[in-house]
Parts: C-alpha cells; sequence; structure tokens
C-alpha cells in the first residue's frame, strides 16, 4: 500500500513538471520580441473593406455573372434583375409623353386660332367706333363689338393655359421616363471596385425585397490591419507613420504599411484579448493600411482573417530593429 502511494506522488511530480515545461515553452514561444523604445506593436488579423452587392428596388433575379472566388474589376457587370415590368412601363410612358405632345400641339394651334379672332374682334370694334361718330352705327352694335372682343380674348387666355397645362403634361412625362429608365439601369448590378466575390447570396429566379443583397464584394487594395494601444503608445502615433506587418503564415517577410486612422477616442478593448488585466485597460483603435502598391502586386496572393502581428514607428528617428524580418519590396517576385 505504501509502495503504490509513492508511485502516485512520483507520478504527480512528473505530470506536473512536464506541464510546468509545456507551459514555459507555450509562453516563450508565444512571446512578442522585445521591442526598443519608439515602437509599439499588437496581434490582430488582416482585414479588408467589404461591399455588398444588393437590388435597390425588389424583383426577381433574372441572372448572376459572377461566382465566388472571382476576380472582378470595376464597373463590371455582376447580375441583372428581371425588367419585364420596368419595360412595359416604359412603353406605356413614352405612348403617353407622345399623347401630351400632340395636345400641345393642338393647344397652340387653338391659341393661334383664338389670337385670329381677337385681333378681327378688335378691329371691328375700332370701325364701329369711328361710324358711331358719324351717325351709321348703334350704340347696341357697339356693344356687341366689345362683347365680342373680351369673349375673343378670354378664349385666347384659357386657349394659352391649355398650353401651359401640355407643357407642365409633358414634363411630368419626360421625368415619368427618366424615372423608369434609372430604374432600368439600377437593375443591372454594377461592381463599384476591384475586388473578389467572397460570398454569393442568392441564385438567379429568387425574388429578393428592396436592398436584397446578391453578393459580397472584399476589396483587396484596401487591406489593414486594426490593433490596440495604450494612451501613453497612441498619443505618440501620427497619421502616415511607418508601420509593419508580419503574418503568422509568412514568418520570413516584412510587409511596408501606413497608419491610416487613429481614434479620436479611446475605448475598452475587444473580448479578444487574452487576459482580464488587458482587456480593463483603455486602448486607442489604430488601424495599419498596407501599401497599395504591394496589394497591387500580390492582389492574387491577399486573403483576410490571416492572423498577424502589426508594429508601428513611434518615433521618426529610430531605425527599424533588427528582430523583424527583412521588408518586402516591389522589385521582389512572389514565390
Amino acid at each position: 500500500m505504501k509502495s503504490l502511494n509513492v508511485k502516485n506522488w512520483v507520478a504527480g511530480g512528473l505530470l506536473l513538471s512536464l506541464t510546468i515545461v509545456i507551459a514555459l515553452f507555450t509562453w516563450k514561444t508565444l512571446q512578442t520580441p522585445e521591442l526598443p523604445t519608439g515602437f509599439a506593436a499588437g496581434n490582430s488579423r488582416i482585414e479588408a473593406t467589404v461591399v455588398d452587392i444588393a437590388s435597390k428596388s425588389g424583383g426577381r433575379i433574372a441572372e448572376i455573372v459572377a461566382a465566388e472566388g472571382e476576380w472582378v474589376k470595376a464597373k463590371q457587370l455582376l447580375a441583372k434583375m428581371d425588367t419585364e415590368e420596368l419595360e412595359a412601363d416604359l412603353n406605356v410612358a413614352e405612348a403617353n409623353l407622345h399623347r401630351t405632345q400632340q395636345s400641345k400641339r393642338y393647344a397652340k394651334a387653338i391659341v393661334i386660332q383664338r389670337e385670329s379672332e381677337l385681333t378681327l374682334a378688335q378691329k371691328e370694334l375700332k370701325r364701329s367706333l369711328q361710324l358711331v361718330k358719324q351717325g351709321h352705327v348703334s350704340k347696341e352694335l357697339i356693344d356687341q363689338r366689345r362683347t365680342r372682343q373680351r369673349t375673343s380674348e378670354a378664349a385666347l387666355q384659357a386657349a394659352n393655359v391649355q398650353v401651359a397645362e401640355a407643357v407642365a403634361a409633358i414634363e411630368a412625362a419626360e421625368a415619368q421616363i427618366r424615372k423608369i429608365k434609372v430604374r432600368l439601369e439600377d437593375s443591372l448590378l454594377i461592381s463599384p471596385r476591384d475586388g473578389r466575390v467572397l460570398y454569393r447570396l442568392a441564385e438567379p429566379g429568387e425574388i429578393l425585397g428592396m436592398g436584397g443583397k446578391v453578393l459580397t464584394i472584399v476589396d483587396l487594395s484596401d487591406v489593414y490591419m486594426t490593433l490596440f494601444l495604450p494612451t501613453h503608445q497612441a498619443s505618440q502615433v501620427i497619421i502616415d507613420a511607418d508601420a509593419r506587418i508580419v503574418l503568422d503564415a509568412f514568418p520570413d517577410a516584412a510587409i511596408p504599411a501606413k497608419v491610416s486612422f487613429i481614434a479620436p477616442r479611446s475605448q475598452f478593448t475587444p473580448r479578444a484579448v487574452e487576459t482580464r488585466t488587458e482587456r480593463e485597460k483603455l486602448m486607442f483603435r489604430v488601424k495599419v493600411k498596407i501599401d497599395p502598391e504591394i496589394l497591387k502586386r500580390y492582389a492574387e496572393r491577399v486573403k483576410t482573417g490571416v492572423p498577424g502581428m502589426a508594429y508601428v514607428q513611434l518615433d521618426s528617428n529610430m531605425p527599424w530593429p533588427g528582430i523583424l524580418p527583412p521588408l518586402i519590396h516591389l522589385a521582389e517576385t512572389p514565390d
């Protein structure tokens, strides 16, 4: 019985020793190389600007021409919505425009007729006024001539109103046509920028509501890391400060970057930070953007979600430490 207890104590001691060795090895492995004064670092993941391609108005998807993983260019057609109903509405609007244009022509012809009638009435009244002085025309006829002139003036005014109404109707019909054409253009879902199709969220034949998403594109020309720095370091960071990114998948090369954003207000670090002590600190969010020329050269290899470390230069007079891997240059050829 005593021998059994000794064996248990020995086994327990060996297990505890092994656990301590593993923990120390893991701690050492995960430690970031100590940086000299003038530099800051933080762990994060590669992110990129994501754009949803959605229908402006509800309808049926007629065609999707882009597939997941496909590289697309700005202004490239990605999908089409069904436009049969819109095309019918356009035909009706164009017919209505033609009708209102004919109404305008008719109204103008009426105006010309009323102007002629008014001119004749004015001349007759003028002659009658001259004859009444000579006693050749009765006052009753003068009253009739004056009434006819007033009637002609009113008729001309009404004809001008009809012309104005026809012009307004034409403008309304033209506006309706423009509106339908805009909706027809919106039915063509165009890529707003270069990027890669990350998700295909719908299929042809599906009916989407207003703002229904069809595709999601990731803009690989805007790739960055977001890290959190304490107040004493964040206060030294400036926009466009030099930065370096070292990815876990490619630890032998540093990617050139620049600081593109510094949060104006402090915040708690996210839950992704491992220790409670770190989470309780107020930190500033800093965005480090990768050099666009590097992204353009390595566009086919860029992937989001890859973990790594971001290093920021706090003092521009301090040279980059030798503990970091060498910098990628444009002259290099991708593996």
